[in-house]
């Protein structure tokens, strides 16, 4: 899981700030780029992580704010960081169930948000801050280091078996840099437990599936998605790669969000500039459309074209094989967790699904926003979390989600 720490070195010289409204064009003088907002789903600020890798827990929060808002809940600012000592706890059962042999780190997948939400409820930000070591930024670095290190003795069993204790020491830990979690807060002049203020919002946890689309196991049935993030070990729904595209399109367009779990380590993931593509940086893999004019330049001045985010540029066409042999080979991977809220087009016309990110707002050009092309999502997402009624009722019906051809508005 990325965290934005890595990014604070970065700034953006001569940086504007644009807000979009449905319809609405907007071009950045430094990317070359102009936007129309084809579909925008209405969703809360921007939040920033910082120093962690929490992503998973910024970008579902996000989406489970935004789905309030569909409900007609008023505006929450949810505790991310209840989320994330939750994990901890359950991460750490599984650490030392499987003798050390399960995935412990900072980093987690949608369904743990919804899990955490199911057992036990959610609270405000208000109510749970997570930021009990003396400071007003998120940093997980000492909290993460110190943990793993507790659960790696208590597996080493030193008295020959567990004690009795190691549970409740390891949530003293928890308490001491996250808080005490309050049995009681108040929300929207109500008193109530985490447990019931979930309930109190119309939010249904079974409502809502993550979809993922590789080939090394048949589609339509589940399967626990091999990543290490995974480490709860869920399941995922298996679809073909133009059906996970064609429900994440008609979820937005019907004015649902959507969760986004997807690989950020490509040459062509641009947050500084705003946008995010999959620039065909080999002739065989342009576009028949582009070819022409793109065989006559050196392989030299192309990778300098391709990379330079002044304009769009031809991108891969990836089907269900080289996304495939991408996951295979491990050069797409579960890097970060983002939050799709709208759809664009570029000047030519190619679609963009526009991500909200949590690495703040500060200097960036879109505001904590960018633009992730339709190739580059198609190759790049490892799986994605909706609501079952923004899927499309014919892939549902596939997926065993409905029955009949009536679905729920």
């Amino acid at each position: 899981m990325k965290s934005i720490n890595k990014f604070t070195r970065l700034t953006l010289a001569g940086a504007i700030l644009l807000s979009f409204i449905g319809g609405s064009s907007a071009q950045s003088p430094t990317t070359g780029y102009t936007f129309t907002m084809v579909k925008e789903v209405k969703t809360t600020p921007v939040k920033n992580q910082q120093s962690t890798g929490t992503c998973w827990s910024f970008a579902t929060t996000s989406f489970i704010e935004t789905e309030l808002l569909r409900l007609g809940q008023p505006e929450y600012d949810l505790s991310e960081m209840y989320f994330a000592r939750i994990a901890y706890s359950e991460k750490a059962n599984l650490y030392v169930r499987y003798q050390g042999t399960n995935n412990f780190a900072q980093g987690g997948q949608a369904h743990d948000v919804f899990n955490v939400i199911k057992r036990y409820g959610m609270l405000t930000e208000e109510a749970y801050a997570g930021k009990n070591y003396g400071s007003n930024d998120h940093n997980h670095g000492e909290v993460q280091e110190g943990l793993k290190a507790f659960v790696d003795a208590i597996v080493k069993k030193k008295g020959g078996k567990l004690t009795t204790a190691w549970a409740s020491a390891y949530e003293s830990t928890l308490d001491a840099y996250f808080g005490k979690v309050p049995s009681e807060f108040t929300a929207s002049e109500k008193k109530v437990s985490p447990k019931s203020f979930a309930e109190s919002t119309g939010l249904k946890v079974d409502d809502y599936v993550e979809i993922t689309s590789f080939n090394h196991h048949p589609f339509y049935q589940n399967f626990i998605l091999e990543i290490p993030d995974n480490w709860s070990r869920d399941s995922y729904y298996n679809v073909p790669l133009d059906e996970m595209m064609a429900i994440t399109e008609n979820a937005l367009m019907k004015g649902y969000s959507v969760c986004w779990d997807g690989d950020v380590s490509e040459k062509g993931f641009g947050y500084k500039k705003g946008v995010a593509i999959l620039p065909a940086a080999k002739v065989e893999d342009i576009k028949g459309s582009d070819m022409s004019r793109w065989t006559e330049v050196t392989d030299k001045d192309r990778l300098a074209q391709m990379f330079s985010f002044e304009k769009p540029i031809p991108e891969i066409n990836v089907t269900q094989e080289n996304r495939q042999l991408n996951f295979n080979n491990q050069t797409s991977t579960d890097d970060h967790l983002m939050h799709f809220t709208g759809i664009a087009t570029d000047q030519n016309g190619t679609k963009y699904f526009y991500t909200k990110n949590s690495w703040g707002t500060d200097g960036h050009i879109y505001n904590g926003y960018l633009y992730m092309s339709e190739s580059f999502v198609r190759m790049k997402t490892i799986a994605i979390l909706v609501h079952k009624d923004a899927i499309p009722t014919d892939i549902a019906m596939k997926m065993g989600l409905v029955k009949t051809r009536e679905v729920k508005k």
